[in-house]
């Protein structure tokens, strides 16, 4: 196994990271086994993934679970990943502050049954009195979407006289699901394409991208502390010089 380079005395890990759930299918697919498979695989890597950022000092993981076009997948598919989300909410909202991590769930959560929207809406109160980590799962979420959703609200917070003001970055930034959230330092993307897939396209502006072969449900936290060393070798000047 790879050297824990992370947790050495004085090594910094990115305040914020950000991960594209990449692979599941392909890797259930060279074991012969339903795609089915591999997301339920996926969900236990990220289980493992978020205690280990928890661990090593991260504060924040945003994963992109379900995107608001892969309802185009077929019915089975979708249907599996939706009961793999209700009993990791279930598990969730036992587990969260016995563990100390708090979960968010960012994307438009009307477009979920009744009962996952009761469900993230438990885990949301429940993160409400826990200080520490947080995983942010992003269901029925799409960038461009996010950002439509933030420019209507703030119109019509605007024309009902509850902002005012010039529109501001920041004033912007508290129209999105990730209001209150650093922005990601570190994004990754397993799986071997090298796109964003309209995931974060607002808040990514500055984050730092890494890229790699390995699909998901392979993906260790031996994998992870490789693209930290890669992120603490990155030179990140914002658009300056030094």
């Amino acid at each position: 196994m790879a050297e824990n380079t992370s947790k050495k005395p004085g090594a910094s890990v990115p305040r914020h990271i950000a991960i594209i759930l990449d692979g599941n299918g392909r890797w259930a697919k060279k074991r012969g086994l339903p795609r089915t498979a591999g997301h339920a695989a996926g969900a236990e890597t990220f289980r493992k993934i978020a205690l280990y950022c928890r661990d090593i000092g991260v504060d924040y993981l945003t994963v992109y679970a379900f995107s608001t076009e892969n309802w185009k997948r077929s019915d089975d598919e979708v249907g599996a990943i939706m009961r793999l989300l209700n009993k990791y909410l279930h598990e969730a909202i036992d587990t969260m502050e016995r563990d100390g991590m708090k979960m968010r769930i960012f994307g438009d959560v009307t477009g979920l049954s009744p009962e996952l929207q009761a469900l993230a809406h438990r885990t949301d109160e429940i993160a409400d009195r826990i200080d520490g980590f947080q995983a942010n799962i992003c269901l029925n979420y799409g960038g461009r979407d996010e950002i439509v959703q933030a420019a209507r609200r703030y119109a019509r917070d605007l024309a009902e006289g509850r902002a005012e003001g010039e529109l501001t970055e920041e004033k912007f930034g508290s129209y999105l699901y990730s209001a209150g959230v650093p922005d990601p330092d570190l994004l990754i993307r397993p799986g071997g394409e090298q796109r964003l897939s309209n995931f974060l396209l607002w808040q990514c502006a500055y984050a730092e991208f890494y890229f790699t072969d390995v699909l998901w449900p392979d993906f260790t936290p031996a994998e992870l502390d490789k693209a930290i060393e890669v992120f603490r070798s990155r030179d990140r000047r914002y658009g300056g010089v030094k």
